[in-house]
This record gives structure tokens, C-alpha cells and sequence, in this order.
């Protein structure tokens, strides 16, 4: 009886008939969708290794020696690349607006890849190798005028190499691999 008066009056018109209907409704008739966890198919990671086994220009996980880094810095391929002109010199920093930025970005490899479009010259490049022993690279970031380290927004370094590029230089100067005036 009171289901009556619930369907005949104005909210019993929309609301009353639907549920009654759903209490009804077969589900046995539609599949259920299968419920995921994000694991993926052995299968699946398989592949996937396989393709990755052939190499990534983006991995940078392995370091580079210190005197393969000097070997290229003596090498055509190096040259071909460079010229005669620092690393850094043709570099353009890519930015919005105007302006640069007044300091660069804190780092271009994460988790081992490089993880930006346009990495800075010693993170793009892995045979520059930023080390005390590595002098020819490092005087290229030492302003031949001053004897000052050239800073992070002239060279366009990130601020992780940066900071590696002022630590190999200060060790270069106490081994005396690096002459400055006092």
C-alpha cells in the first residue's frame, strides 16, 4: 500500500519504479570487468628487456674512465664535434620568455637516464668526464683574463656538474696539475 502511494505521487514517478528495477536487475547477463593490480605478464617484461638489451643513448648509468676521457679530448671525433672552441660555447640553453633564468637546472640525469630534452654539454656528452686529471677539459672552464671558474649561466652547465667542476678544479690546483696566480 505504501509503495503504491510512493509511486503515484511526484517523487514516486522518478525515483520509486528505479528501485524497484535495480533490486530486479540480472547481473549474471553483462561480464565483469576483471579487476587489475598493475602487474605486468612475464611475457611482457621478457620483451621488453630484450629490446632494452641493445643499448640506450639515454643510459647513463656506467661511467666512463678517466683516460678515455682524455683519449677523446686528443681525438678527431672530439674535434669534428668541437672544433677549437670550448664545450660549452655552442650550447644554447633552452628557457621561456626573454629572460634566462639566472641559475640553470639542478640536474639533467635522473634515476641513471637523462631526463631532459636538452641536456647541459657534460651531461649530453658521456665522454667529458669532469675529474682533476682531466686538465685540458677543466681549463676549459677557467676564464683564461681572470684565472676565475666561469660560472653555471655563462657555461650552461646543470648545477650537479657544476658543483663536481668546482670540486675537480680546486683538486687540480692543490696537485699543482692546474698553475693560478695568488
Amino acid at each position: 500500500m505504501l509503495f503504491n502511494a510512493i509511486n503515484q505521487s511526484y517523487f514516486g514517478l522518478f525515483f520509486g519504479r528505479q528501485a524497484v528495477q535495480a533490486r530486479n536487475f540480472n547481473y549474471a547477463k553483462f561480464p565483469i570487468r576483471p579487476f587489475t593490480v598493475g602487474r605486468i605478464p612475464r611475457q611482457k617484461v621478457e620483451q621488453e628487456t630484450s629490446e632494452e638489451s641493445v643499448g640506450d643513448k639515454k643510459d647513463r648509468i656506467e661511467e666512463v674512465p678517466v683516460e678515455t676521457s682524455i683519449r677523446y679530448l686528443k681525438s678527431t671525433a672530439y674535434h669534428t664535434t668541437y672544433g677549437d672552441e670550448p664545450v660549452w660555447k655552442q650550447y644554447r640553453r633552452n628557457h621561456k620568455g626573454a629572460f634566462p633564468p639566472l641559475k640553470t637546472r639542478k640536474t639533467c640525469i635522473r634515476a641513471g637516464k637523462i631526463s631532459t630534452g636538452n641536456p647541459c654539454p657534460i651531461c649530453r656528452d658521456e665522454y667529458l668526464v669532469l675529474k682533476a686529471e682531466n686538465v685540458e677539459l677543466l681549463k676549459q672552464f677557467i676564464s683564461p683574463h681572470t684565472g676565475a671558474t666561469l660560472s653555471s649561466s655563462v657555461t650552461g652547465i646543470c648545477q650537479k656538474r657544476h658543483k663536481e667542476l668546482l670540486v675537480a678544479i680546486e683538486i687540480a690546483k692543490d696537485r699543482g696539475l692546474i698553475t693560478f696566480d695568488v
